[in-house]
């Protein structure tokens, strides 16, 4: 296997994991918003604030570890996509700011202003919508050469029935998979209400999931006909991906299983975030940028190839870790203390 695959492969991993873990963190932002304005803040902002208390500082680790290595392993990526994503990216390392304010200051009482809560909400449905432009613009049909510059076709971009196809999938697969786990992780507290409420979001926001995955496939048909024929090579990926949504769709519905159901939901967009990726291949960017033409030099791809692979030993351990002593410890989830603990026992 060439480095190339080896190291696109990791750092697609590494992509996966900031889609899960970010769409809980920005999902339960919007939540946070929506809940006091429908006056349900005070059941489910408990569950909210015991999972973000301890994961939102490590959330983008993964994405800091996929730029830095796209960068290093295919330089011209920072070439072609620069200009592009000038004002996308500006926008979303803003909205990023404006999120870790947030939490840095939600204990002076940030988290109880209106318009804090209103801009925690709003960023965690902008910046997905922001960083899903990186994929739009890999389509191609955006970016051209001309006289020997890159030229970014603004125009064409927001006017794309493509482009905001691709916007409304980021956002209502957000909310869907942070209500599933939320569901989950409410269940696993033993908290009634909040189980009731997040249990409604979930399934609010499971049917519009599968309809904008469908407004994507058929929206990438008429903008990428290459890319959509290679993606129906690899249907089965997507149909299981469909299996995967039923299943666990059908365990929140019978109000059960709410673990195995974040599983299937975590194997949902697992399969059809590979199958994308592989039906995308060799391709970074239609037509300009390919992982064969682009590579950096073997020995430095070699160095990291084993930087990230070592990257992310270490991260999915520390991550079990953190887990074990936070998310997935039902004293922790159950908001009890050492005393009630004692007490019990």
């Amino acid at each position: 296997m060439s480095y190339e695959i080896v190291g696109i492969t990791v750092l697609w991993l590494f992509l996966y994991g900031y889609l899960i873990v970010a769409s809980i963190d920005f999902g339960a932002g919007f939540f946070s918003y929506y809940s006091s304005i429908t006056g349900e803040k005070n059941q489910i902002q408990r569950i909210i604030e015991r999972y973000l208390s301890p994961v939102w500082e490590v959330t983008n680790v993964f994405l800091i570890f996929f730029m830095v290595g796209m960068i290093g392993f295919f330089p011209d990526v920072a070439y072609y996509y620069g200009t592009a994503l000038l004002l996308p990216g500006s926008v979303a390392i803003i909205l990023l700011a404006i999120r870790g304010s947030y939490y840095a200051f939600s204990m002076y009482g940030a988290k109880d202003n209106k318009f804090y809560v209103f801009l925690y909400g709003a960023t965690g449905l902008l910046i997905p919508a922001s960083l899903s432009t990186v994929l739009t613009l890999s389509e191609g049909g955006f970016i051209r050469m001309q006289d020997g510059n890159v030229q970014f076709l603004a125009k064409e971009l927001i006017t794309s029935p493509y482009s905001w196809t691709v916007v409304l999938l980021s956002t209502v697969s957000v909310l869907y998979i942070s209500a599933t786990f939320l569901t989950y992780y409410a269940a696993r507290a033993r908290d009634q209400r909040a189980l009731g409420v997040l249990r409604r979001y979930a399934l609010g926001w499971s049917l519009p999931t599968i309809a904008a995955s469908l407004l994507v496939f058929s929206a990438m048909r008429g903008h990428n006909q290459e890319h959509f024929d290679h993606m129906l090579d690899l249907s089965w990926m997507f149909v299981l991906s469909l299996f995967c949504f039923a299943i666990g769709l059908y365990y929140i519905w019978k109000g059960r299983n709410y673990g195995l159901a974040f599983i299937m939901v975590m194997l949902q967009f697992a399969f059809a975030f590979f199958g994308y990726g592989i039906s995308h291949m060799p391709y970074l960017l239609y037509p300009l940028l390919t992982i064969h033409d682009h590579i950096n030099s073997d020995a430095m791809a070699l160095a990291l190839v084993i930087a990230f692979i070592a990257g992310l030993l270490l991260l999915i351990p520390s991550l079990y870790v953190l887990m074990r002593l936070f998310l997935f410890d039902i004293n922790y989830v159950q908001n009890k203390s050492k005393s009630q603990v004692e007490k019990e026992g």
